[in-house]
């Protein structure tokens, strides 16, 4: 989440106008993420409750094309009580709008804060939410690529190429050859599902131990719901200092296979793909760090946090699961 496009009080209010959800109160940027402008809004309805939402510009990655898939994921898991947002559909029923020649979406605000330091107790209760999520959108109708797979990381990492990566950091070139490798690895054989690959613990909201909000759904994809794990596993199981967390990994995984057993196979794949899954965000990283705009509202993101998750994973080997 950031700020790239800012919207005037008047454009703000003639938009929320489109919408049942009363009269705008305010709206307030937030300054964390790096690929749309985000705002949360306040509005006061004519009994005089208020409500809160979240509305989302969408600036870079994504296809408009997409939408639909992601909006309506939110409402097809939503309605099978899965603890993700509901998508506000327009006095016309649309899902999004068109602001400035971008599209606009207006989400359900969900309570709750995101974890700064997960425990095993976390980390067990989002493993199971991600289980469930993954059974209760496995009939869900429509379906998209993953447009960040290991063969986009090996490709993101071309284009900026040796010289630039050295730029951030000298170690960060050898990581070209690891991505191609990566690249080659056959998934198609897994089991799948609709799947969230991004479920960093920004993007969870807790109270406690429990899971109210898992948000920003906009990487979804169709794809091996063992790599969803992966990256989840990724993003949650390492401290500040880059150590691995063995107790938030153990729970984890524990939590996942309460609710859906992993086979063999996934098992097996789990630490390539947790490497793959590092790659990719070395990958973005790298590219937001060499493009991001100096005066965005954005914090960059070093990629070498997850070079040295890479080299975990590539050490810990087939024994990781065991």
């Amino acid at each position: 989440m950031a700020v790239y496009t800012h919207l005037g009080a008047e454009d703000l209010a003639r938009l929320i106008a489109q919408y049942d959800v009363g009269e705008l109160v305010s709206a307030k940027g937030i300054a964390e993420g790096v690929s749309n402008s985000n705002w949360l809004v306040e509005t006061i309805g004519a009994e005089g409750s208020g409500a809160r939402f979240i509305l989302t510009l969408y600036e870079r990655r994504i296809d408009y094309a997409d939408l639909p898939y992601f909006l309506d994921l939110l409402d097809h898991l939503s309605a099978k009580g899965c603890p993700v947002p509901r998508t506000m559909h327009d006095r016309a029923g649309a899902s999004f709008r068109m602001v400035e020649g971008k599209a606009a979406a207006l989400i359900e605000f969900l309570p709750g804060v995101s974890p700064t330091r997960p425990t095993a107790a976390q980390a067990h209760s989002v493993g199971a939410v991600l289980a469930r999520m993954h059974l209760a959108a496995r009939d869900f109708p429509l379906s998209r690529a993953n447009a960040m797979d290991f063969a986009a990381s090996a490709a993101i990492l071309d284009a900026c190429g040796a010289d630039r990566l050295a730029s951030i950091h000298p170690d960060l070139p050898a990581m070209l050859a690891h991505a191609h490798s990566a690249a080659a690895i056959d998934l198609s054989a897994l089991p799948a599902s609709q799947t969230h690959t991004d479920l960093f613990p920004d993007n969870v909201l807790m109270r406690g131990d429990k899971v109210t909000g898992l948000i920003d759904f906009y990487f979804a994809c169709t794809g091996p719901m063992v790599l969803d794990l992966a990256v989840t596993h990724a993003a949650w199981c390492f401290d500040a200092a880059g150590q691995y967390i063995a107790d938030c990994g153990t729970a984890l995984v524990a939590g996942y296979e309460s609710i859906r057993s992993l086979e063999p196979a996934e098992v097996a794949l789990f630490p390539a793909i947790a490497k793959g899954a590092c790659l990719r965000f070395v990958a973005s990283r790298a590219e937001d760090w060499l493009e991001t705009p100096d005066d965005a509202l954005v914090t960059r993101k070093d990629p070498m946090q997850f070079v040295e998750r890479w080299r975990f994973y590539d050490e810990a080997g087939a024994g990781l699961l065991a």
